[in-house]
């Protein structure tokens, strides 16, 4: 679960909005939370969901049986397409997990929530299991390609122990059963300053934080990445996408735009993309421009395992553009 998203600050802060709006005569009727066949249209295991749901129909839900939730609008057409196939996946799991539909259009504060966590664009599905969430898919696919990346996702939560094997019994929590509860190896204090910082919006704070645990301990891993992360997060926070996207495919040789171009593909999901991008840019390029692009590929690497096999790919890719 290292890189999930807690929702616990999220919930944290729509309870503190609900008990101001109380306290100022203004609140509104609670929304009754979805159960299964509550919406959404598709089956008995489909709901939606909205701002005013999202804490009850999600997070809560997600502490007794895995949530996928799938952002969508009615103008996206690759929604449309990858929509039926999680409805169809979610009826077939017959609760073994639950899909939750986000139309962002019509609940503009969950839009607003997923651009503060650089969520660039829909479709974008996660999967949220003990207040976690976890990005699974940013594009559509066949439903071969769908079924096979969730069997993956379930069978590697089974393996952290997140799940039992064989799912669920009906009422058993998922573990961490607590939002914000602290994960090895981030009992340590200094992560809870990290863990502090992040839910605060502080980027800054977190990456000093960061810096302070790779000063006791160089080679921790968890912490490269998160630095890796946020580092990542302040570099695209003021870039405007589509016209990085835009100017780094019509001007292949500004190795400036490549490595922009991959930062937003990186922090969007679309990781062997971005890899590929600079691999692209060593080959092309000579001298400062191809020591920059190699450079923030090896510093791309550190988002990840270094046993991920899309780290492996890359690395030989590098290692032919080099030589």
């Amino acid at each position: 679960m290292h890189g999930a998203i807690d929702l616990g600050a999220r919930q944290a802060a729509a309870k503190k909005q609900q008990e101001r709006q109380a306290s100022a005569g203004t609140s509104a009727a609670p929304a009754a939370p979805g159960a299964p066949g509550a919406g959404g249209g598709g089956g008995a295991y489909v709901i939606d969901v909205t701002d005013q749901s999202f804490n009850t129909d999600v997070v809560e839900r997600s502490r007794t049986v895995p949530v996928l939730v799938d952002f969508w609008a009615e103008w996206c057409g690759p929604c449309k397409q990858l929509g039926p196939i999680l409805e169809k996946l979610a009826n077939e799991a017959a609760g073994k997990w639950i899909l939750a539909k986000v139309d962002i259009d019509a609940n503009p504060a969950l839009a607003q929530y997923m651009q503060q966590m650089g969520i660039r664009g829909i479709p974008f599905v996660a999967m949220v299991v003990g207040g976690q969430m976890m990005p699974f898919m940013n594009q559509a696919a066949p439903e071969p390609q769908v079924r096979q990346a969730l069997d993956q996702l379930m069978q590697a939560l089974v393996q952290e122990g997140i799940l039992p094997e064989g799912g669920l019994p009906e009422g058993e929590p998922v573990e961490p059963v607590e939002a914000g509860e602290p994960q090895q190896p981030q009992a340590d204090p200094m992560y809870a300053e990290v863990e502090q910082a992040l839910n605060a919006g502080d980027l800054d704070a977190a990456k000093a934080a960061y810096q302070r645990i790779l000063a006791q301990t160089p080679q921790d891993p968890d912490a490269k990445r998160g630095l890796a992360a946020v580092e990542l997060s302040q570099r695209v926070q003021a870039l405007d996408a589509d016209a990085v996207l835009r100017k780094a495919a019509a001007d292949p040789g500004d190795v400036q735009a490549q490595i922009q171009a991959a930062d937003i593909e990186l922090v969007s999901g679309r990781i062997d993309e971005a890899f590929d991008r600079l691999v692209g840019a060593v080959r092309r390029t000579a001298g400062d421009d191809r020591d920059a692009a190699r450079k923030h590929l090896l510093a791309l690497f550190d988002m990840l395992p270094s046993d991920d096999p899309r780290v492996a790919k890359a690395r030989r890719g590098l290692q032919s553009a080099l030589f």
